[in-house]
């Protein structure tokens, strides 16, 4: 008895402690005391619901999820399925935790929240908003603001990813969480501007409130931002502004946030951006995208998109097998999706396997025709790249949901005028005119033959038929549109012209329906045209020269003036009575008296010989003979120095001295067995 009452005297302090814990926070030192009181009572549902919570709040959720699962006979459903859903849903088994929150037999609001949070990790968009939705509408605590926050979060998710129209949910946008999942939404609509504006105020409150806590610092509210700031850059690429873009990630790749979510879709977009340029740098960024933990950050779609990438970037750095392996991973993951399919094909292309290419994306089609449209466009811009024209046609004109489109008719009648295929160009012309046709007559309304489209492929047949001389046909087109429309002059004259070529009696009659010249007449104000700004000059001009002709004709008697002829200037050496040379205008070589150069006789012997060396007269240039020369002596191999005021005429214009010829043969003779300098 003793024993017993001490034991209970020990358990009750231990209870204290475990009391006194949980309130200052301390839930390790609460752990240890619970587990002193489950020594003492094993099976002490209070004391495990108390190591559950305590091993949840030391993050330790595997060993709380253990402690559950062994103890499931004292722990049933209803006492622990928050819990245990909770540590699930911390662990990533969402499908888990959704299934025991739905064994739960007592839905409290606490099991509710966090069905919420399991139906948006679950993309369940739908059902987590009517799940908010009651929740808001059944609770008045002080967590009312998370919520709303998180009912804007599922909206915004609905916008981006599946393309919904979201509900103005009326929410005062009053804390910068609310403001970013609104801009979100605006991005999922294809308001971009608007979304900048809204990222814009997200950032101005967040700034607000963190700058409020005097414990948060720069570094801390710059961590908090880049999650804004990436959706700026985001916002940035699809404007196009690239370099902007690319600054903005790079600046928060720099902050390294610890969110590795927010680094995968920065790395993820960069990589975008550089496409198959800066492979170097791709590859070094998408090693942020394999972090650990991110395939719980993301959605599907964003890391559906990640992979794509990744295998688009093996392709640009020509890891064939890897490429290879990652697309045939995609599609076994999505069989029904197209891009796999069209990276493989795109390898095989980089590999000049065309033939394979155009199998592999025939295969595709065949398995899945919704999707053959897209894969039948690739197919034709393959063969169109091998050359295959005539064969690419054949394809497009198989896509019979895109037979009638404009573009589509516009496409293969180029392609047939190409390879001069015109009756082949015809027909599809009247292939997309009676689709047409057909359309109108099966409205409720009825058919409408005015119908815009229509009648611009009437026309543009009509055209193209008169071009490669079609006439005959192009005036049945012809007389369709002016049917339809008897006012239309243009159509009436184009008739006229065409049957001008072919019957012209017919020509003629139709000519009748012309409207009058009277009635053509454009009502123009001549005087208001005249004093217009455009014909201003025009009339100045004209007034000019009808003064310039007025005074030719007064002054017709007038003798013209004569214009005085310049005398033409005469050579420096002319004689009058010397007989000019006749060949003085034919080039010296051409003239019958010129003999050829003379050897030996070189012009002026300037710059000749060894260096220093001058003809005859050089004693006349030395300048260490005059009085006037300086006292310092030239450098080896440089000319003498003259001074400015000096009369003697520079070497290269000084003519030879009136020396002997013997003289200079002796010299130069001289000159040329000399290999020194001064």
């Amino acid at each position: 008895k003793m024993a017993s009452a001490s034991g209970a005297g020990s358990a009750a302090a231990l209870w204290s402690e475990v009391n006194r814990c949980g309130q200052n926070g301390d839930f390790a030192r609460a752990l240890k005391s619970v587990n002193k009181i489950l020594q003492i009572s094993k099976d002490d549902v209070t004391a495990l619901q108390c190591k559950v919570v305590c091993l949840i709040q030391n993050g330790n959720f595997k060993e709380a999820l253990s402690v559950i699962n062994t103890h499931t006979k004292v722990l049933t459903s209803d006492v622990i399925a928050f819990e245990k859903a909770y540590c699930e849903y911390r662990l990533n088994r969402i499908e888990n935790a959704l299934k025991t929150i739905q064994s739960a037999s007592q839905q409290t609001d606490k099991l509710k929240e966090l069905y919420g949070q399991v139906l948006y990790r679950l993309e369940r968009y739908d059902d987590c908003l009517a799940a908010y939705r009651d929740l808001i509408r059944n609770s008045q605590d002080e967590y009312e603001e998370e919520r709303k926050t998180n009912l804007s979060a599922v909206v915004a998710a609905q916008s981006t990813w599946e393309k919904v129209m979201p509900e103005d949910l009326g929410l005062r946008e009053a804390t910068y969480e609310l403001c970013y999942n609104s801009a979100c939404a605006l991005i999922g609509q294809g308001k971009l501007s608007e979304a900048m504006k809204k990222l814009q105020k997200a950032e101005e409150l967040c700034r607000q409130s963190l700058s409020e806590d005097s414990d948060v610092t720069e570094e801390d509210i710059e961590a908090e931002l880049a999650i804004i700031h990436g959706q700026m850059a985001y916002i940035m690429q699809l404007q196009g502004r690239t370099e902007d873009a690319l600054q903005l990630y790079n600046q928060i790749i720099k902050l390294k946030p610890t969110d590795v979510g927010l680094l995968a879709v920065i790395a993820n977009n960069i990589i975008t951006i550089n496409k198959d340029q800066n492979v170097f740098d791709s590859k070094k960024k998408v090693k942020l995208t394999n972090a650990e933990g991110v395939e719980h950050k993301l959605s599907k779609k964003q890391l559906q998109a990640i992979e794509f990438n990744k295998a688009l970037l093996a392709m640009y750095t020509n890891q064939a097998d890897q490429c290879r392996k990652l697309s045939a991973s995609l599609q076994s993951q999505s069989p029904e999706h197209l891009l796999p399919v069209l990276i493989q094909a795109a390898q095989l292309c980089r590999e000049k396997q065309h033939a394979k290419a155009v199998a592999l994306l025939q295969d595709f089609a065949d398995q899945h025709p919704a999707n053959a449209a897209e894969i039948k466009l690739t197919m034709a811009q393959l063969k169109i790249a091998q050359g295959s024209v005539t064969k690419a046609c054949m394809i497009l004109r198989s896509i019979e949901e895109l037979q009638h489109k404009p573009g589509m008719v516009s496409a293969l009648v180029t392609m047939y005028s190409h390879e001069e295929d015109i009756d082949s160009a015809i027909e599809v012309f009247a292939q997309a005119i009676k689709w047409y046709q057909q359309f109108q007559a099966s409205q409720t309304r009825g058919a409408d033959p005015k119908s815009p489209v229509h009648l611009s492929l009437i026309r543009e047949a009509a055209n193209f038929k008169l071009k490669h001389g079609r006439k005959k046909e192009a005036i049945s087109d012809l007389e369709e549109l002016w049917k339809q429309n008897p006012k239309d002059v243009h159509t009436l004259a184009q008739l006229i012209s065409a049957y001008s070529l072919v019957d012209p009696e017919k020509a003629k009659v139709l000519s009748k329906h012309l409207p009058s010249s009277d009635t053509m007449s454009l009502k123009v104000d001549v005087d208001a045209l005249e004093n217009s700004h455009g014909a201003t000059y025009v009339r100045k001009k004209a007034g000019k020269l009808t003064g310039d002709s007025q005074q030719k004709e007064q002054g017709q008697g007038d003798v013209k003036k004569k214009k005085k002829k310049k005398k033409g200037k005469l050579p420096k050496n002319y004689d009058p009575k010397v007989t000019p040379d006749p060949e003085r205008w034919l080039p010296m070589r051409e003239r019958s008296y010129y003999r050829g150069r003379k050897k030996g006789k070189k012009k002026d012997q300037v710059g000749k010989g060894t260096q220093g060396s001058t003809t005859a007269g050089s004693s006349e240039l030395d300048a260490s003979r005059t009085a006037s020369s300086p006292p310092t002596s030239p450098r080896p191999g440089s000319a003498a120095a003259v001074s400015a005021t000096s009369n003697v005429i520079p070497p290269r214009h000084q003519k030879p001295a009136g020396a002997p010829a013997t003289k200079k043969k002796q010299q130069q003779k001289k000159k040329k067995g000399a290999k020194g300098g001064w």
